[in-house]
């Protein structure tokens, strides 16, 4: 609706529907918009979660998949618990149902070629979504 809102105000403002100050004044508001919902909305929120300060770890092996945490507590879930899953091009999202997924970001891996070993792991354990 944003951008919608910008859109029009651009049209309104080049057929002289409305004039140079509220043509500024809403591209003026749409950019502290957008500027909150890319930048200080993520920042406060992952600053006072908890979870976003933790180190964890993952293995995955041919049965099952275990995430780890820095204090020593371990949960291992079988591939069949998997419902789906997608790859975007810096995450895998493994779902275990519409609202419960992880985030495994690519950026763990070593290299490519680990990379790849885990797309294809993954691919032969789970359906893509």
């Amino acid at each position: 609706m944003v951008n919608v809102f910008a859109i029009g105000s651009i049209a309104l403002y080049f057929a002289k529907v409305i004039g140079p100050m509220p043509f500024l004044t809403g591209s003026l508001l749409w950019i502290v918009l957008m500027i909150s919902f890319w930048f200080l909305l993520p920042g406060i929120i992952y600053r006072k979660t908890v979870t976003f300060k933790h180190n964890f770890s993952m293995t995955f092996e041919d049965d099952k998949f275990t995430l780890g945490h820095e204090g020593g507590g371990s949960k291992s879930w079988p591939w069949t618990a998997l419902k789906n899953y997608v790859e975007s091009p810096h995450f895998f999202h493994l779902y275990f149902d519409s609202r419960s997924f992880f985030l495994v970001p690519k950026s763990g891996c070593k290299d490519g070629d680990e990379v790849f070993e885990l797309r294809k792991l993954i691919k032969s354990k789970v359906k893509k979504g």
